[in-house]
């Protein structure tokens, strides 16, 4: 069984610290409406209807600070 070392360790919590940071922006990818219906909010709407149902995904997943 291989045993790992302090520098592999170390690499890999690094790796999933950077994940973390990023994982909003999965949560949101996941989350956003299709982009058709994007376009049919935009059409029947108007850019403040699409910016306001974007808002809700950005509002549940915040970006870390």
């Amino acid at each position: 069984m291989h045993k790992h070392t302090q520098k592999e360790i170390d690499a890999f919590l690094a790796h999933i610290a950077e994940e973390e940071k990023t994982k909003y922006q999965r949560d949101r990818a996941d989350a956003y409406p299709s982009w058709q219906t994007q376009m049919d909010l935009l059409y029947h709407g108007g850019i403040d209807a699409l910016k306001a149902e974007l808002k809700k995904t950005k509002d549940k997943f915040p970006k870390p600070t």
